[in-house]
């Protein structure tokens, strides 16, 4: 499971990494008034591409190490719920996709912006080491 663990330690620096990306690309396109292009919709897809490989590393480290010994503590399922509620939540732009105005850079920035505050979230549920 150490593997599983490992990976899923890095993956969340990529998710950063993109999320900060399409933050800055969002917020200049939307201030700038801009229509969204291939590209915004690809960063979309990228991050809830990222989060839902994030969840899944997560969810397999979560039942493999719980049911191995160590058990469910709260804490781990606090962590598990937020983290499913920002895999959610970073699925939203999907429901606007084919919308053809500025709005959808600003939802998009607002999605990106509300994952990471749940994420932040569920980080701080986790007892620190």
């Amino acid at each position: 499971m150490g593997i599983v663990f490992m990976i899923h330690s890095l993956v969340r620096w990529v998710i950063l990494l993109v999320a900060v990306i399409a933050a800055i690309k969002f917020a200049i396109g939307w201030l700038q008034k801009q229509k969204p292009a291939a590209m915004d919709r690809g960063l979309m897809s990228g991050f809830s591409g990222l989060m839902d490989l994030q969840a899944l590393l997560g969810i397999v480290f979560l039942l493999v190490t719980g049911f191995g010994g160590i058990g469910f503590p709260m804490e781990r399922i606090e962590h598990a719920f937020a983290m499913l509620v920002a895999t959610v939540v970073a699925h939203l732009p999907m429901r606007w996709r084919n919308a053809d105005s500025t709005n959808v850079l600003r939802n998009n920035l607002f999605v990106v912006i509300a994952v990471v505050a749940i994420v932040m979230v569920g980080i701080a549920s986790l007892p620190s080491k």
